[in-house]
């Protein structure tokens, strides 16, 4: 009996878990971010109140937001042309402040738009990356947001590097050289001489920043907010604790900190041999919150007639695992994979990424990869999964001496347990064995469900089919006869639970025929609630990833197949 109370309590346990998700999706569901009239700032960040870093820029003036194609066609740029990326430099400032990404739309309609990473201030949604210096002494005229600087160039692309130039009129001559590689990473080399006769320390800064806070899709498994590796580890800062905090200060010897989205990330990577101060914040900027991850290094002193260099990397893209991990190779980056939210269970989330990963290339179908990871890892737990259907079946052939001893024991519930104990233990049955696959399955599922849920490699990756994206519900929904009756269903609100598609259908059907194959639950009340899994189940699965629920299928099926054959070895009645 209390094994089977631990079968119950695993079951439970999972539909807590997987529960806790859908509930705060259908019945909580995100809110947008609040409609404020941002307003455009032109304003220089300030020098550092408490000498560790620049603060977020100052409003200087306010007009209303306005077009975006409408903000970069007043200003002059200098064009980005690479294969993966496009956008510009403002030569006003000298940001980089437009951005898209040539491979990423906005849904699997090939005709939809592009993915806009950044855009300039004066847009909605104003997103972008800075670098400058800041002063020790008094009374230096630094490169700032209205600084207008002079290119040698006319693009940048890979191969093709840009640099800016500026002079402050007293003797220092600025220089700013764009660098970008084939994928997301920018290098950014800052250089200043001085003529002036006198000497001046500087301080190397970097910064991303953005305006509002974007639509959340609120996940418990998913970080979206400002993250970094400093001083070697990992920290994430949502969104709203940072408001609630204002600012977050680190010390830290090289790493990388920016902002993140599931699936984009922006991100400044100082030279990892500098000992840097960090900071994330947040401002008001009029009503609209400003959110800004940055860092100073540490002095350079500039003797006359000298001069002296730095250089910053700057990743804006998509958070592709294999890239990411190429960058932290060649590149030095640490930890950089972790800009995925692989979460707790790294240690089984990566390598299975891996195999799906390995398995697309050789296949070029992340759902096969997923049915395919599936037998990898029933085969990995062959002889677990053997050995509880073993006693699962020797359970199921005692069914009609238990039933016989229910009855002639239904008075008298301990002696009842104590006789049906005292029979497993004659035949060599241990119930317990049951619950090993289900223990070992938990993480396995999670792991595998962060995978389709965060990684960019499932997104719009179809099936076949209606499947057109894995790391998406199925689109189906048994409101519209599954397609065949000519509208789209409206979202119902909460009651969105009850749009369930194909797959998730299919998927509560091989749980139910799994059930049939087991031993029914000695007490009538758990027998009734594990009747009722299946169906609960489908439900909560509706809303998952189609590839998540794929999986579970074929997972069921594969155990109906295994425990079907061992149970006709054994010679049990099915």
């Amino acid at each position: 009996m209390e094994q089977r109370n631990l079968i119950i309590a695993i079951a439970v346990s999972v539909v807590i878990l997987i529960g806790s998700s859908v509930i705060t999706q259908v019945f909580f569901p995100p809110k947008p971010a609040a409609t404020v009239t941002q307003t455009a700032s032109t304003g220089a960040p300030a020098a550092p109140s408490n000498g560790t870093a620049p603060s977020a820029p100052a409003t200087a003036t306010e007009q209303p937001l306005a077009d975006r194609s409408q903000v970069l066609a007043t200003t002059t740029r200098i064009a980005i042309h690479s294969p993966r990326l496009s956008g510009s430099i403002d030569l006003k400032g000298g940001r980089l402040d437009d951005l898209i990404l040539n491979d990423y739309r906005e849904t699997v309609d090939p005709t939809s738009p592009n993915i806009v990473l950044l855009s300039p201030v004066g847009a909605a949604n104003a997103y972008y990356a800075d670098f400058g210096w800041v002063a020790q002494e008094e009374g230096v005229v630094l490169p700032n947001a209205n600084t207008v600087w002079q290119a040698e160039g006319d693009q940048l692309a890979p191969g093709h590097p840009v640099t800016l130039a500026w002079d402050n009129g007293q003797g220092l001559k600025f220089e700013r050289r764009f660098e970008l590689d084939e994928n997301f990473m920018f290098k950014v080399t800052q250089r200043v001489e001085n003529s002036s006769g006198q000497a001046v320390t500087l301080f190397p800064y970097g910064l991303v920043a953005r305006y509002g806070t974007p639509h959340l899709l609120n996940y418990y498994i998913l970080h979206e907010g400002l993250l970094g590796v400093l001083d070697g580890k990992l920290d994430e800062v949502k969104y709203k604790d940072l408001r609630e905090k204002q600012k977050v200060d680190y010390s830290s010897t090289g790493g990388w900190l920016g902002i993140t989205d599931k699936y984009w990330l922006v991100a400044l990577i100082p030279d990892q041999g500098t000992k840097l101060s960090a900071r994330f914040s947040h401002a008001l900027q009029g009503t609209t919150d400003l959110y800004q991850a940055d860092y100073r290094g540490d002095a350079m002193p500039l003797a006359a007639g000298q001069s002296v260099e730095t250089a910053t990397q700057l990743f804006a893209g998509a958070k592709e695992v294999r890239l990411l991990d190429r960058y932290d190779e060649q590149n030095g980056v640490p930890l950089f994979d972790r800009a995925v939210d692989f979460g707790w269970f790294y240690f089984l989330t990566k390598p299975i990424f891996k195999v799906l990963d390995f398995l697309y290339h050789q296949i070029g179908n992340f759902g096969i990869s997923i049915l395919l990871l599936t037998v990898f890892i029933r085969l990995l737990l062959f002889p677990l999964a053997n050995k509880s259907y073993k006693a699962m079946s020797k359970m199921k052939a005692l069914g009609p001496e238990m039933t016989k001893l229910k009855e002639r024991f239904k008075d008298d519930k301990a002696r009842m347990q104590q006789e049906i104990m005292a029979l497993y233990k004659k035949e060599k049955v241990n119930p317990a064995a049951g619950c090993l696959p289900i223990v070992v399955q938990i993480p396995i599922f999670f792991s595998l469900y962060k995978v389709l849920f965060v990684t960019i490699e499932m997104r719009h990756a179809p099936f076949f089919g209606w499947i057109r994206d894995l790391s998406a519900p199925d689109p189906t929904t048994i409101l519209n006869l599954f397609g065949l009756l000519p509208y789209t269903v409206p979202n119902l609100g909460p009651l969105h639970i009850l749009s369930i598609g194909v797959w998730p259908i299919i998927m509560g059907f091989t749980m139910w025929l799994q059930q049939r194959l087991n031993p029914a639950p000695p007490d009538p009340v758990q027998a009734r609630i594990m009747s009722l899994l299946p169906i609960i189940f489908t439900f909560m699965l509706g809303s998952f990833p189609a590839g998540l629920v794929i999986y579970w299928a074929w997972n069921n099926t594969l155990s109906v197949a295994q425990q079907r054959f061992i149970m006709w070895r054994m010679g049990v009645k099915v």
